[in-house]
C-alpha cells in the first residue's frame, strides 16, 4: 500500500501546477456530464461514456491512450479504438445504420413538402461557418477554414455528422466540436422553446394542423432510401458515405424480410457503437488540447448554430404560409434540426401547452425526420466544398 501510495503521489509530483490545474479541470468537466447524464437524463448513453472517457484519459500517464514511457511506446486502448473507428469514420458510419432502421419516414412521405423544412433548418451550420471565418479575419491563426467547417457542422445537431466531418478534416478540436454538438442536443428541451417563443406569436402557436392519415405503399417505402441515396450522390458525391449507411439501415427496416437485422441494427448495433463512440472520442478531450480559448469559443459558435438552426426553420413556416392556402404552424419549422425525435416531441408539448386539442406530433415528426435526412446530405455538401 505504502509503495503504491509512494508512486501516485510521485506521479502527482512529477506533474507542473498548471498541469494539475488543467487535469482537475477535465475531471471536473466530466464529472458534469456524467451528472447530466445520470441526474438530468440529458443524452445519457453519450454523455457518460464521454465523461468517464474524460477522466480516463485525463488521468496521470494514463494508460488509456498511447504514450511514450521509458523511450517505448505503449499502445493504450482507447487510442487504438480511436485509430480503428473514428479516424477512418467506421464507427459513425455504423452507427447511421442503426438511426436509418429506427427512422420511419412514413409521415414524411405522406407529405413530402416537409422535406423542405429540414433544409430551411440547415441555416445555422453555413452562418456559423461564416461567423467562424470572420472570427479568424479579424484574429489570424483562431480557425483554419477546415476548422470553421467542423465547427460550422455542430449546426446540424447531428453528432455522428459532426464526428465523421471533424475527423475528415483532422481538425484539432474535435474534442470541444462533440462535447457541443452533444450538449447542445441534450439541451433541445431548454434551447428551442426559448427560440420558438421569440419568434412567434400566441396566435401562431395555437394553430392547429388537421392531420388525415393517408396510407404510403410499401413499393414506396422500399424505393424511397434507394432514390435519395442516388439523388445524394449525384448532388453532394461525399455525402454518399452518410446517406448511404443511414438509407440502408432505412431499407433494412421497410424491405419487410429481413426483421431480425434490422431489430439488430437498432438496437445491439447502435448501442454497442454508442458505447464504443462515446468513450472513443475521449481521446480529443485530453487536458492540452482541449482547454484552449477556442474551446470557449466552438461552445458559443455551437449554441449559435443551434439557435439559428431553430430560427431558421420557424421563419421558412411563417414565409411557406404567405403563398399557400393550407397554413402550418410555424413551431413545426423548427423540427428540422437533426435532433430526432427530442425536437418533434418538444414541439409537440409546446402546441398542447397553447391549446390541449393541438396535436402537432405527426406533423413535426414528418419534419424531424427530414431533418435528419437534410442534415446529413448538407454535412456532405460541406465535404463537397471545403477541400481538405
Amino acid at each position: 500500500m505504502g509503495d503504491f501510495l509512494g508512486s501516485l503521489f510521485g506521479s502527482l509530483m512529477d506533474m507542473s501546477p498548471a498541469e494539475l490545474v488543467k487535469m482537475l479541470v477535465m475531471w471536473t468537466l466530466g464529472g458534469l456530464l456524467i451528472y447530466l447524464a445520470i441526474k438530468r437524463q440529458m443524452e445519457p448513453t453519450l454523455l457518460l461514456p464521454m465523461g468517464f472517457g474524460a477522466i480516463l484519459v485525463n488521468l496521470p500517464f494514463s494508460g488509456a491512450i498511447t504514450q511514450v514511457v521509458d523511450g517505448l511506446t505503449e499502445a493504450g486502448p482507447l487510442s487504438v479504438l480511436f485509430d480503428a473507428g473514428i479516424a477512418n469514420e467506421l464507427f459513425p458510419l455504423l452507427l447511421f445504420i442503426g438511426i436509418g432502421a429506427m427512422i420511419d419516414f412514413g409521415p414524411l412521405l405522406s407529405n413530402p413538402k416537409l422535406l423542405l423544412f429540414g433544409a430551411a433548418a440547415q441555416l445555422g451550420i453555413f452562418l456559423t461557418l461564416t461567423l467562424a471565418c470572420g472570427i479568424d479575419a479579424l484574429f489570424p491563426g483562431t480557425f483554419s477554414l477546415q476548422d470553421a467547417a467542423a465547427v460550422g457542422i455542430i449546426g446540424a445537431a447531428d453528432g455522428p455528422t459532426a464526428i465523421f466531418v471533424a475527423n475528415y478534416y483532422g481538425t484539432k478540436y474535435m474534442g470541444a466540436i462533440l462535447v457541443a454538438a452533444y450538449s447542445y442536443m441534450a439541451l433541445v428541451p431548454i434551447i428551442q422553446p426559448a427560440c420558438i417563443r421569440l419568434v412567434t406569436t400566441q396566435k401562431e402557436r395555437r394553430m392547429r394542423m388537421p392531420y388525415a392519415k393517408s396510407g404510403v405503399k410499401k413499393s414506396v417505402r422500399i424505393l424511397f432510401p434507394i432514390v435519395v441515396t442516388v439523388i445524394a450522390g449525384i448532388v453532394a458525391p461525399r455525402s454518399v458515405g452518410l446517406v448511404g449507411f443511414l438509407m440502408f439501415g432505412n431499407l433494412l427496416r421497410e424491405c419487410g424480410v429481413l426483421n431480425g437485422l434490422s431489430e439488430t441494427a437498432q438496437n445491439a448495433l447502435a448501442n454497442l457503437i454508442t458505447i464504443l463512440l462515446g468513450l472513443t472520442v475521449a481521446v480529443k478531450m485530453q487536458a492540452d488540447a482541449f482547454l484552449t480559448p477556442q474551446t470557449l469559443l466552438i461552445l458559443g459558435l455551437g449554441l449559435f448554430a443551434f439557435v439559428f438552426d431553430t430560427i431558421g426553420g420557424v421563419m421558412f413556416a411563417k414565409l411557406l404560409n404567405l403563398f399557400t392556402k393550407n397554413k402550418v404552424n410555424p413551431m413545426i419549422g423548427a423540427c428540422g434540426i437533426s435532433a430526432f425525435p427530442m425536437s418533434s416531441r418538444v414541439v409537440h408539448k409546446m402546441g398542447l401547452a397553447e391549446d390541449n386539442q393541438n396535436f402537432l406530433l405527426m406533423h413535426a415528426a414528418g419534419v424531424n425526420v427530414g431533418g435528419q435526412i437534410a442534415s446529413v446530405i448538407a454535412g456532405g455538401l460541406i465535404l463537397n466544398l471545403v477541400a481538405k
